[in-house]
C-alpha cells in the first residue's frame, strides 16, 4: 500500500466503515430522511420557478433579516429545502444527497436534522446581529443585506460536513471545508459566505460540547456491574439443582450401603 492510499485510509477509513456497516443491510431504506429532503428540495425548486408558485414558496420558506424574528423562526425549517434561485439546483441536490445521506447513515436521521437545523439557524441569527452591528464592525453587515434571502440548504450541508469530519477524525477534510468557506468570504465577501462561517462556528461549538461530555463520562466513576435479574435467578436455580442432585445421590448411595450391611448381618445371624 503506497503513501497516498495509507493517508486516504487514515482520513476516510472510519467514516467509510460506518457508512458501509449502516448501508449494507437496508441500502436505500437506510436514508429515508435524505430521500425525502431531496424530493422536497426538487418540489420547491420546480414550484418557485412557476409564476403562480414563487410567492407561496417565499412566504413559507424564505428567511430575511428584515422579517420579524418569530416569522423567521417559523420559516427556518422549510428554508433548509429551498434552494437559491441564482444557483443550479442539481448542485444543491447533489450536496443534500451526499452529505445528508452520509450523516443519516452515521448519525441517524434525528441527529442529522438537528445539526442541520442548528447550522441554518446560526446563519439566520448571525445575519440579524451583523446588520445590527453595521459595516463598521469586522463581523458586521450592510443594511442592504437585510433584504437578501438566507443560504437555504448550503449552510446545513457545510455544518454537517464539518461535524462528520470531527466525529470520524477526518480532520483534513473538515479543515478543507473551513478553508474553502474562508476563501469564499475573502473573495466575494457576501452574506452567504458569512452565514456559512456562522454555521461552522455553531457546529464547532457543538463539537466542543460533545467532546467535553465524552471526556467527562470517561473520567467519571464507574458503577459496579451487576448481573441481570434473570441471570442471577438462573445461576441460583442451577446451584440449587446441583445441590439437590448431589444430596439426593449421596442419600441414595447411603441407603443402599445401609441395606446391604443389614442384609449381610441378618444372613450371618441365620447361619449361626
Amino acid at each position: 500500500m503506497n503513501r497516498g492510499a495509507r493517508r486516504a485510509r487514515a482520513e476516510w477509513g472510519p467514516l467509510y466503515e460506518a457508512v458501509r456497516a449502516s448501508s449494507t443491510k437496508r441500502r436505500w431504506r437506510a436514508v429515508p430522511m435524505t430521500l425525502a429532503a431531496v424530493c422536497l428540495t426538487s418540489v420547491t425548486q420546480v414550484v418557485q420557478n412557476q409564476t403562480w408558485g414563487y410567492r407561496p414558496v417565499q412566504d413559507a420558506g424564505a428567511v430575511r433579516a428584515e422579517d420579524p424574528l418569530w416569522l423567521a423562526l417559523l420559516r427556518t425549517p422549510l428554508s433548509l429545502f429551498v434552494p437559491a434561485l441564482d444557483l443550479p439546483v442539481w448542485g444543491a441536490l447533489a450536496q443534500i444527497l451526499l452529505v445528508f445521506g452520509i450523516a443519516e447513515l452515521c448519525l441517524g436521521w434525528w441527529r442529522t436534522l438537528g445539526i442541520a437545523y442548528a447550522a441554518t439557524l446560526a446563519g439566520t441569527l448571525y445575519a440579524r446581529v451583523g446588520i445590527a452591528l453595521g459595516p463598521g464592525s469586522p463581523v458586521g453587515l450592510p443594511a442592504a443585506d437585510a433584504r437578501i434571502v438566507d443560504t437555504g440548504p448550503s449552510a446545513a450541508v457545510v455544518g454537517l460536513a464539518v461535524f462528520l469530519g470531527w466525529r470520524y477524525r477526518a480532520y483534513a477534510t473538515a479543515g478543507a471545508v473551513i478553508v474553502a468557506i474562508v476563501a469564499e468570504v475573502l473573495l466575494k465577501n457576501n452574506l452567504a459566505g458569512k452565514e456559512h462561517l456562522a454555521a461552522i462556528a455553531a457546529v464547532l461549538a457543538l463539537c466542543v460540547v460533545a467532546e467535553t461530555r465524552g471526556r467527562g463520562r470517561d473520567r467519571g466513576p464507574r458503577a459496579p456491574v451487576r448481573p441481570a435479574r434473570g441471570t442471577r435467578r438462573t445461576t441460583a436455580s442451577r446451584l440449587r439443582r446441583r445441590t439437590r442432585s448431589h444430596t439426593g445421590s449421596w442419600l441414595h448411595r447411603r441407603t443402599r450401603a445401609d441395606t446391604r450391611s443389614w442384609l449381610h448381618r441378618r444372613a450371618r445371624s441365620h447361619t449361626r
